[in-house]
Formats: C-alpha cells, structure tokens, sequence
C-alpha cells in the first residue's frame, strides 16, 4: 500500500481525552483523511517525513476567533497556521459574518472597505459561497451574533423588542443554524448586545437548543460583577436548556483578582447540577478590543453617529463615568492603542493612552475621547488588567479549551496592518511554552487536548480534533523542546519557533516550518456533514 504522507517516528498525542498517553507511533496520510496509525514501516510513500523526537497531534482548534472579514481579505491566515491551528470557531461576541441587514450591515461598511472587501452579502449561505469561492486556508465553522440579528431586526436602539420583533429575532437564528452556524453567541458589553436582557436572550438560547447548537458569551461583566455574570450565565443554561460555554474567562481588574475562587465554583456548581458549561482563555494576561469600550453603555444608544454627537457634545458625563473606571494615568498606563485607520494617527499605535496624551499635551480622557472622534470608532487597544495566578487556575480547569481571540492575519498584505494583541500569532505556542515546559501548569498531554478533542467535542466538530484512522487529516508536529512565541506586544507580526509541520484536510500549510500559501481550508457547516 502507498500513502501521500507518512510521519514516521513522532511521539503521538492523540487529543482523544484529557491524560491521553504520548506513543511513539508513525502515522499515515492518503488524501484528505488519515489513513492508518500504529508501526507502518510496511507503507510507502509519496512524502515521508523524519518527526523523530517531535511531538504528532491533531490540529489545534481555535475556539474564539474573529475571522469572518479577514479571511475574505487574505484566506492564507499565516498567523493561525504558523502556530498550528487548523480550524476555527467564528462568530464570536455577538458579532458574526451574517445575518446582515439594516443597520447591522451599515455597521460594517467602513471595516469592509478598509480590508478590500467589494462583494455584499445578507444571508449565511451567501457568505459561505463567497468564502468558498475564495478559498481558505484554515476550517471555518461559525456561530451566529446575536449582536448581528438584534441589529438587523431591532437597530441599536436601548429597547426590548416587541413580540414580532422577538419572532423575527428568533426566525433569524433559525435560519442561520438552518444555513449552518454552530449555535448563537453574544457580546453583552458592546451595542446592541448590552441593551438585551436575560429573557430575550433564554429565548433565542431556547432556539439555538431546539437545533443542537451552542450558546458562547462574551458575558455582561469580566470585572465588577464577575460573578453576577456568570450566575446570569448558569440561568440561561437552566432556562434554556443549551449548551453554555463562557469566552475568554477572565478576572479583569486588580480588585477583582480576588474573585478568582468563587468564579470557577459558579461553573463547578453548575455542572455538577448536569448543566452544560464550558470555557475558554488564551494565555495572555493582557485582552484586547475597542478602545471605545471604556466609555459608558448609554454612550452607545442609538447607534454610531449618536455615539461620536455624545463624545464631542456629553463630554462632563461622559468624563465623569468613564473616570470610574479609569481614575488616573496608573490605569490608562495599562491601556495600548493597537489599532486606527488614518494614517495621521498611526504613531499611536502601539503606545500607551499615558504616552499619547503626554506627546499630545492633553489629559488622558481627552486624549482618548478626541481619537475615537478622529478615528470615527475604528480604534483598538490592549488592556493589561490580568493576574497569571488567575490564568493558570483557569487553565487547570478541564473544561478550559484554548481560545486566541483574535483575527486572523498574514505576515504581509492588507491584513498585516496595526499592532495587533500577539495570541493572534503566538497563543498554541505559548501554551505549550511558557505553561507546559516552563512553568508545569499543565501537562503536554492535557495542553494538547486543550486545544484538540476537547474544542471539538464542546463545538461537535465530526471527524477531529483527534489522530484516528478515518479521521480528517488535521495534523501538527511540533517539538515540545523548542516550541515557543516570539510575537510580543510592540512587534506582533513573528512567526513562533518549534512548529515543523501543519496539514489541514491531508494537505500541508506550513511544511518544514515554512509556509505553503495552499488553501485546503473547508466550512464546517454544522447541519452538513464535512
């Protein structure tokens, strides 16, 4: 018998559970699935590769990704493949590729434009065949925002819907998981997500629960009200009945550290109780998002043009909220401009709010206020407000699946632009690292299941996530010696070190630490077999 590939000599970690055991084993790779596992040295091959004394596993699965436009942009996503990963879970926060309509699709006019990106869409299905027309390097399977549908249906207004409204909300969802998105996700501290309460969101979890999906939230709060957030979460499970799996698990803030103990009892009390709770976290104590995050949610209400009329013309209020959250410039030394549009503002980025204002001769809240006018919103920054105790107890937990939260971008092109937070090149590598060979906080096996069986298993991802013969042939190879990030905070755009080889559907993307440029990538349809 020939294979296309056989890996021979590799130390297998198979991802199946959370102890599975390393095996010296060789593994074979005939078109886009995997072929046999076991001592093949009867095979032969097209290619073979030597991966003695690396490490053999399946493709790590990013479960927070926010890859819906840049993978248009620039399908090769080198910054995912470099590290390993083979699919993404999209849609995230309450922000999705579709459902786009009305204000949700005038919404993402400027980010469309700024990536390139000419073609219009409404629907999932329309999107998908765009994505497929273009091709992509990485899987792609995709939540649907709630944002997006509450959008489309409601605007931005601070309202409940009415019941047609609500009707129409949930026709939406329905068809986006008819269409093929995995389940519903939220973003419950950005516009429209935060004007929803928990009922209407127990409703369209009901929705998702009737088609086998998910429900993944960026929750109300990561902070002050940790904990009421999280209780919020553990009653939508009971309400609806769904999965529920919690984004990028944080305690943000240094007086919020101390939650730490009572937050990860909220999720061990509900899954005792049989509730479905899961989470995720990249390993960076540092997150990243809108800039304009740090203003007030009533400053968002009516959507983006009332939201830059408050900042030039509500500025006491706005001044004297926001200094509730950020009360001098030992806060704002914490917080780092990582993106904006015109070039007038480029020097901004990758500096601190403190850096800026001192250059601009302005207070810091000024400072701030003035670029999200200028910028017209499109500003980005890093949070530096986390604890690494705090992380590695998180991680611990075996209901922690790894998650980048981020984009995902090449090295050159239209997507290599900004400073951009560094888990979008850096987070597998890192884990296994910094946390698993430096520090011992996991081990390689329960590191790689992390990132493995484990997301496929919370996100049903059919035939991955796992080395099985039969299985898609989604596979990394790394060595556990020499693997490690080198994208930091100022100079994000570094591929990792220690990542020989990654295949995706039998075809290799990165092949003796290089990258191929192919686009093997395929949709995860939830609804539609792979």
């Amino acid at each position: 018998m020939s294979v296309d590939y056989l890996i021979t000599g590799g130390i297998v970690i198979d991802g199946s559970h959370d102890g599975s055991s390393p095996v010296e084993a060789d593994v074979a790779v005939q078109g886009d699935l995997i072929a046999a596992v076991g001592r093949l040295s009867h095979l032969t091959a097209r290619q073979t590769i030597d991966a003695r004394g690396l490490i053999v596993c399946p493709g790590f699965i990013d479960t927070h990704a926010h890859s819906e436009f840049t993978v248009l942009a620039d399908g090769r996503a080198a910054g995912k493949a470099a590290q390993g990963m083979t699919t993404e879970i999209n849609g995230n926060c309450g922000l999705s590729a579709a459902p786009l309509y009305g204000a949700a699709r005038e919404r993402r006019e400027a980010e469309l434009n700024e990536l390139g990106i000419r073609e219009r869409w409404s629907t999932f299905s329309e999107y998908f065949r765009l994505l497929e027309s273009k091709g992509i390097a990485l899987n792609f399977a995709t939540l649907a925002g709630h944002g997006n549908i509450r959008a489309s249906v409601v605007g931005y207004d601070d309202r409940p819907p009415d019941d047609n409204e609500m009707a129409a909300m949930r026709g939406l969802l329905r068809a986006a998981m008819t269409e093929g998105a995995a389940g519903l996700s939220t973003g419950l501290i950005y516009p429209p997500g935060l004007y929803a309460d928990t009922p209407e969101i127990i409703s369209l979890a009901c929705e998702a629960a009737g088609h086998n999906g998910i429900y993944a939230t960026h929750m109300r709060n990561e902070g002050d009200e940790l904990i009421e957030s999280l209780e919020e979460v553990v009653s939508i499970a009971s309400g609806s009945g769904v999965r529920c799996h919690v984004s990028h698990l944080k305690t943000s803030g240094k007086k919020n550290w101390r939650k730490i103990g009572n937050a990860l009892d909220v999720i061990d009390e509900a899954r005792k109780r049989g509730l479905s709770v899961t989470c995720d976290r990249y390993p960076y104590t540092a997150s990243s998002t809108d800039l304009d995050t740090v203003l007030p949610g009533w400053a968002y209400e009516g959507g983006h043009a009332q939201e830059i009329a408050r900042l030039k013309n509500e500025r006491t209020r706005l001044r004297r909220d926001v200094l509730m959250g950020f009360g001098g410039p030992s806060d704002w030394k914490k917080v780092m401009v990582s993106s904006v549009r015109s070039k007038k503002n480029k020097w901004m980025e990758g500096r601190t709010v403190v850096e800026i204002a001192a250059a601009q001769r302005k207070n810091e809240i000024d400072s701030v206020f003035d670029l999200l006018i200028e910028e017209d919103l499109a500003a980005g920054a890093v949070f530096f407000t986390m604890n690494e105790d705090n992380l590695a107890a998180i991680l611990r937990k075996d209901y922690t699946a790894i998650g980048s939260d981020s984009a995902a971008r090449s090295f050159d092109g239209v997507t290599a632009a900004g400073v951009p937070h560094p888990r979008g090149f850096g987070t597998c590598p890192r884990l296994l690292g910094k946390y698993v060979r430096d520090r011992g906080v996991l081990t390689l096996s329960q590191a790689v299941y992390r990132m493995t069986g484990l997301p496929a298993s919370i996100f049903q991802i059919r035939g991955r996530g796992v080395i099985k013969e039969g299985f898609f042939a989604d596979i990394t190879v790394f060595d556990p010696v020499n693997v490690q990030d080198t994208a930091d905070y100022r100079s994000p755009f570094q591929r990792p070190e220690g990542i020989h080889h990654v295949f995706i559907n039998g075809t290799p993307v990165v092949f003796h630490g290089k990258g191929t440029d192919a686009l093997p990538g395929r949709l995860l349809r939830k609804s539609v077999p792979a």
